[in-house]
């Protein structure tokens, strides 16, 4: 049996670097974003080169849209054996500054997004049997402190937080399913473009509207520092050995984790 990837944030960057390495592989994809436009494009696009699709159109912060995702899922492919949870946005200016909006958007998608993931598939997973793995989209800013990205950094320590738990307890549990927990550095996506796709129910009054500067990892040369970044064709790569190998942590950046020794140190004093 072809295995069947499901991918959230599947558009664009890193879901759509993922979306392509498992379809070279050969299993069947079901994509999921917001932007139905690029959706369908690369819906299209891997049909094209011979893979089977599925495309729904999902926004992981609607608790009924990904447990629709899982049923249309089951529906047409009768199981799940790899789930990205990868959706993500961010929304940058100092943590006092943000609104409510602000932290219920990105939340929303960044956490929330991988708890409905969560909630939605692993019973099924559970119930199939399968060897199955999840993969959830944290960041580097997952596993460090300091300035800038106040809400961003929130949503991802919840989400490594949360993929540990999960990994632990499934393991108590003795399932057949693996978890890992992607903490990439910088990756060319359009994060920073983020709030195309941010609901009118959660934008800002325009007086309250802050010019975004976002600062990642201590530099303020943000766009420039993503340009030069990784590609997501190689963040993939780095995903797909890591679901080969059982590696938990995925670091795309083995350079960072001096970034995450620096804090485990002010931890231990």
């Amino acid at each position: 049996m072809q295995e069947v990837a499901v991918i959230t944030g599947a558009a664009s960057g890193i879901g759509r670097g993922l979306a392509e390495r498992f379809a070279a592989e050969g299993m069947k994809i079901v994509l999921a974003d917001v932007e139905e436009a690029l959706l369908a494009e690369l819906e299209a696009d891997l049909k094209a080169k011979g893979a089977t699709v599925l495309a729904v159109r999902t926004d992981v912060s609607n608790a009924a849209e990904v447990e629709n995702l899982v049923v249309r899922t089951l529906d047409t492919f009768g199981a799940v054996h790899i789930l990205c949870n990868n959706a993500g946005v961010v929304c940058s200016r100092p943590i006092w500054e943000h609104t409510l909006a602000d932290w219920e958007w990105v939340l929303g998608v960044n956490l929330w997004g991988v708890i409905h993931g969560i909630r939605a598939f692993v019973p099924r997973m559970l119930a199939q049997g399968d060897a199955c793995h999840i993969v959830n989209t944290a960041s580097i800013l997952g596993l460090v402190g300091g300035s800038g990205e106040g809400i961003y950094k929130v949503s991802k320590h919840g989400v490594v937080a949360l993929s540990e738990t999960l990994a632990d307890e499934l393991a108590q549990k003795e399932a057949n399913i693996q978890v890992h927990v992607l903490c990439p550095g910088w990756v060319r996506t359009g994060i920073l473009e983020s709030s195309r796709n941010r609901p009118d129910t959660l934008q800002n009054p325009a007086e309250k509207t802050r010019p975004q500067k976002p600062v990642i990892g201590g530099s303020r040369n943000t766009r420039a520092e993503m340009e030069a970044g990784m590609s997501p064709a190689e963040v993939a790569e780095h995903v797909y050995n890591a679901i080969q190998n059982g590696t938990f942590y995925i670091h795309t950046h083995p350079e960072h984790k001096a970034w995450v020794r620096e804090r485990m140190e002010r931890i231990l004093g």
